[in-house]
C-alpha cells in the first residue's frame, strides 16, 4: 500500500503537480483505440487520502449500490509530489479502476478551479451555506444518466449507467461533464443571486455559460484536438503511413463551416450516443443553430437549456471565427497541408484566451437579473481593462459581431459597448481606502454618502454582498492590474397592486393582495486608488426602461409558476439534466 504522507522536510516543495486524466471522454480514442488522456497542471498539495485536499474533497460512496471504495492515496518524491501511478494507464484501467475516477474528478475539479483563480486574481469561496472550504465529490455517487451540482449537500455528484454499446458509462470520466458541473458551483460562489428566479436570460446563463467553459475548456487540450482533426486510418493503412497522414490536415477541412462539425459535433458524436443525450446533443444543437436575430422572442428558446444555446452558439462561432483567421498566417505544405500540431496549439491558444475572458467578466457583471447583453458587454470590458489593443485577436469586434447576428446587443450605451466610467461627482472624503479593498461595512459607507449620485432606492433594504480585491497581470507589459470588485443588492417587498406606483405591471391573473419582491443591484469596481472605475447597475427603477425590464421579469416568473410553489436549485439543476439526459421535453412554462 503507498503511503500517505510527504516528506517531513523535502529539500524544495513544487507549488504545482501534473496529473493525469481522460483528455474529454473514453470515447475519443486514437487511431490504436487507446483512449486518449492528457497531463493536466494543478496546485500541488499534501494530500490525504480520497484525494482530499484543500479545496476538494472525494467521498466514493455509491448510493444504489451501497458501497464506499477504498480511498486514494498517494506515495510522494523527493520535491513533495504525489506520485501518479496512472500515467500509462490502460483503457481497462482507465474504465475499470475507481481510484483513478477519483484521481479524473479531483484533477480536473482543481484544474477548473485553478483557471478560474488565475483569471480573476484570487481565491474563489464556494457558495454554501456555514461558508464551507471543501467541496465533496461522488465519483459514483448513483446509477443513472445523470450529473449535477447540489448546493444542499455541497457536492458535485456524478452517476453511472449501463452503455448500450460497451460495458458502463462513467459521466465522471468525461471531461466536459466534470467542467460543466464545477463551473456551476464556481459561478455560485461569484454570483449566487445568477441562482435567483428571474429573467429567461438568467435562467438560461447557468447552463450556456457552463457549456462555453466546459467546451473552451476541452479545446484549450492540443491532445483532443489533434485527435479530432486526426485523418482515419485506412484499413490497410501501416503505422508509418499514418504517422505521415497524421502530421498534415488539408485547409479545406479548416472552414468554418467545416470545423463547426468537426470540432464542434464531431467530438459530441466522438462522445457517445449515451453521453451525447446528456451534453452532445445540446453541443450539437448550438453548433447547428444559425445566426438569427428571432431566436430571443420565439417560445421554444424561453425554456432554460434552449436558450442557453444562443449564448454558447454566439461565443463558440466568435471562437471559429478567430481561430480559421488566425490559420490564415500558417504556412502551407504543398498548396493546401498545414501542419496538425501547429493548428492544434493555436485553436488551444485561442481557447484559453476566450476561456479566460470569459471567466474574467463575470467580475463585470451586474449582481441581479443578468441578461445576455450586460454578459456581453462584460466581455467586452474586461478584456479591454488588460488588453487594450486587441490586434493579435481581434477578439471583441468578433464577439460584438457574433452576438449581434443572434439578436444580443451590448447593455452598455457606448458606441463601443464597453461599459462606461460614471460620470458623476462622488465623495470619497469620508471613506477609508484601505479598509475599501476588504471590508463591506466600509464599502456600504462609500455606497450611502452617494447614493444619490449612483441612483439607489432610498427605501429599498440595501446590501454589500461581497468585496474582493484581485490582481491580475496585463500580457503587454507584464504590470498588474489591481482592481477591488463589490457587490450590492437592492430589495423592496411589496403587493402586486402596489406595483404601477414604481411603473410595474402588473402580470395578468396575479392576486392584487400577493406579496412579492423586488430587486435591483450594482456591481462596483474600483481601481488601485479606491477611486470608482464602473458602476455596473440594474437598478430596481429610475426610468421607463427599468420599469419594463421588471414588468418582463414578473411576467415570466408568474407564467412559469414561480408564485406557485417553492423554488429549490439543487433540485432544478438535477431535475433540468436529468430531463436533458433522458431526452424528455421540457416546456418554457416548466415549473421552479
Amino acid at each position: 500500500m503507498p503511503t500517505t504522507e510527504s516528506p517531513s522536510q523535502p529539500a524544495v516543495r513544487s507549488r504545482t503537480v501534473e496529473m493525469t486524466v481522460v483528455a474529454q471522454d473514453p470515447g475519443v480514442r486514437d487511431h490504436r483505440g487507446k483512449i486518449v488522456t492528457s497531463r493536466v497542471r494543478i496546485p500541488a498539495e499534501n494530500l490525504r487520502p480520497g484525494p482530499r485536499g484543500f479545496r476538494v474533497h472525494v467521498i466514493d460512496y455509491d448510493t444504489s449500490g451501497g458501497t464506499l471504495y477504498e480511498p486514494l492515496t498517494y506515495s510522494y518524491n523527493a520535491i513533495g509530489e504525489p506520485v501518479d501511478r496512472y500515467q500509462n494507464a490502460t483503457n481497462d484501467i482507465i474504465l475499470g479502476d475507481p481510484g483513478f475516477h477519483a484521481q479524473n474528478v479531483y484533477a480536473l475539479v482543481m484544474h477548473t478551479l485553478a483557471r478560474f483563480e488565475f483569471a480573476l486574481g484570487r481565491r474563489i469561496r464556494w457558495s454554501f451555506q456555514g461558508g464551507g472550504h471543501q467541496i465533496y465529490i461522488a465519483p459514483h455517487a448513483f446509477a443513472d444518466a445523470n450529473a449535477f451540482y447540489s448546493p444542499d449537500d455541497q457536492a458535485l455528484v456524478f452517476g453511472y449507467f449501463p452503455s448500450r454499446k460497451r460495458g458502463t458509462v462513467f459521466t465522471c470520466l468525461s471531461h466536459d461533464v466534470v467542467a460543466h458541473e464545477t463551473t456551476h458551483a464556481l459561478v455560485d460562489g461569484l454570483r449566487d443571486r445568477f441562482t435567483d428566479p428571474s429573467s429567461p436570460d438568467q435562467a438560461a446563463f447557468h447552463e450556456g455559460y457552463s457549456d462555453v467553459v466546459a467546451l473552451l475548456s476541452v479545446f484549450a487540450m492540443c491532445e483532443v484536438v489533434k485527435t479530432v482533426l486526426s485523418n482515419r486510418r485506412a484499413a490497410n493503412q501501416d503505422e508509418e503511413s499514418q504517422t505521415t497522414l497524421d502530421h498534415l490536415i488539408d485547409e479545406r477541412r479548416l472552414t468554418t463551416k467545416a470545423l463547426r462539425r468537426s470540432l464542434l459535433l464531431g467530438l459530441a458524436e466522438e462522445m457517445g450516443t449515451e453521453l451525447a443525450s446528456m451534453r452532445g446533443d445540446a453541443l450539437r444543437r448550438s453548433a447547428e443553430l444559425e445566426p438569427s436575430d428571432r431566436y430571443l422572442d420565439q417560445d421554444e428558446f424561453q425554456e432554460p437549456h434552449r436558450r442557453g444555446e444562443i449564448l454558447v452558439a454566439a461565443i463558440m462561432n466568435a471562437f471559429l471565427g478567430v481561430f480559421t483567421n488566425r490559420l490564415k498566417s500558417l504556412g502551407r505544405i504543398k498548396g493546401r497541408y498545414l501542419d496538425r500540431d501547429r493548428v492544434a496549439e493555436e485553436a488551444a491558444e485561442v481557447a484559453g484566451y476566450l476561456l479566460t475572458m470569459s471567466i474574467r467578466a463575470l467580475d463585470y457583471t451586474p449582481p441581479v437579473h443578468l441578461e445576455f447583453g450586460h454578459f456581453l458587454s462584460a466581455l467586452l470590458t474586461a478584456d479591454h481593462e488588460i488588453r487594450p489593443d486587441d490586434s493579435k485577436f481581434n477578439f471583441r469586434e468578433t464577439l460584438r459581431s457574433s452576438f449581434l447576428s443572434y439578436g444580443i446587443k451590448p447593455n452598455s450605451v457606448s458606441p463601443d459597448g464597453l461599459w462606461s466610467n460614471p460620470q458623476v461627482e462622488l465623495v470619497y472624503e469620508r471613506s477609508h481606502f484601505e479598509p475599501m479593498r476588504y471590508s463591506p461595512e466600509e464599502v456600504f459607507h462609500f455606497v450611502h454618502e452617494n447614493r444619490e449620485a449612483l441612483k439607489l432606492d432610498a427605501d429599498a433594504y440595501t446590501r454589500v454582498l461581497s468585496v474582493q480585491p484581485c490582481i491580475r497581470i496585463a500580457p503587454e507589459d507584464g504590470f498588474p492590474l489591481r482592481e477591488t470588485v463589490a457587490q450590492c443588492i437592492q430589495q423592496l417587498t411589496v403587493r402586486a397592486s402596489e406595483l404601477k406606483l414604481f411603473g410595474i405591471g402588473k402580470p395578468e391573473g396575479m392576486p392584487a393582495d400577493l406579496q412579492l419582491e423586488i430587486q435591483g443591484g450594482l456591481t462596483l469596481i474600483f481601481d488601485e486608488y479606491g477611486r470608482l472605475k464602473f458602476a455596473i447597475s440594474n437598478h430596481l427603477q429610475g426610468s421607463d426602461e427599468l420599469a419594463a425590464r421588471q414588468t418582463r421579469r414578473l411576467r415570466h416568473l408568474w407564467e412559469a409558476g414561480r408564485y406557485e410553489r417553492g423554488y429549490s436549485l439543487g433540485q432544478r439543476l438535477s431535475q433540468l439534466h436529468r430531463l436533458r439526459a433522458t431526452g424528455g421535453r421540457q416546456f418554457h412554462n416548466e415549473r421552479w
